[in-house]
This record gives structure tokens, sequence and C-alpha cells, in this order.
């Protein structure tokens, strides 16, 4: 097992919010892609219907986690919270207390591994 941290975000993108929504999605996709080489895998996917975003996240570790959450604070997290609502998040890997605590106001799940492989 790796010292991974990943999860799945899911949120309630407000009534009328999509096109902000999706223009401030690729400002985020751009700027961790840019500036975070500890995260791994950062896909959004929305519903038909416009209305649910899930965003899957992974990192290299606790630190590279904590690396994008100072990140999305600094410069994302007004706009977001403006444009959706966090619904859950259901976390999994090794993530350390910090960022357990940086997560919990989220209410967030976790799923502790116990088995099984990944391909990197």
């Amino acid at each position: 097992m790796s010292d991974h941290v990943h999860w799945m975000l899911v949120a309630k993108v407000n009534d009328g919010e999509l096109p902000g929504f999706k223009k401030m999605m690729a400002e985020m996709v751009q700027t961790t892609m840019d500036n975070e080489p500890g995260a791994l895998n950062y896909e959004w996917n929305i519903s038909d219907d416009g209305v649910t975003c899930h965003i899957y996240e992974r990192y290299a570790d606790s630190d590279a986690t904590m690396v994008h959450m100072a990140s999305f604070g600094k410069n994302f997290a007004k706009k977001f919270m403006s444009l959706a609502n966090v619904t859950g998040i259901t976390v999994y890997g090794k993530p350390d207390d910090t960022v357990k605590g940086a997560l919990a106001a989220m209410g967030p799940v976790y799923m502790s591994p116990i088995g099984g492989f990944a391909r990197y």
C-alpha cells in the first residue's frame, strides 16, 4: 500500500451557476497541474443535468495534500463555495492528522485500506 491520500468529493452546483462553475474548474485544474507535482489525479465529472459534480483527487502523500489544501484555501475556496455546496466527501488512503483536521468541516467519511493493489 502507498502513502497516497485520495477522495471523492460530491458537490451540488447552485442554480444558474454551471457556466461560472466550469470556468472556475478550468482555472483550478490548470493551477493544480502547473504548481502541484504531488497532485496525481484531479478529475472532475458532472451529471447529465449539470447539478451534481464528483471530484476525484489523489495526492502522493499527506504533505502534497496539504499543499493543495493551502492553494485551494488561498485561491479558490470562497469562489467555489459561492458556486456550489459540498454534499459529501469520502477519503481513502493514509491521511495524517493534519489532513484530517483540514477536512473536518466537510464531515468526511474515512475508508481505511485493508487489501488490494494498485498499478502505477
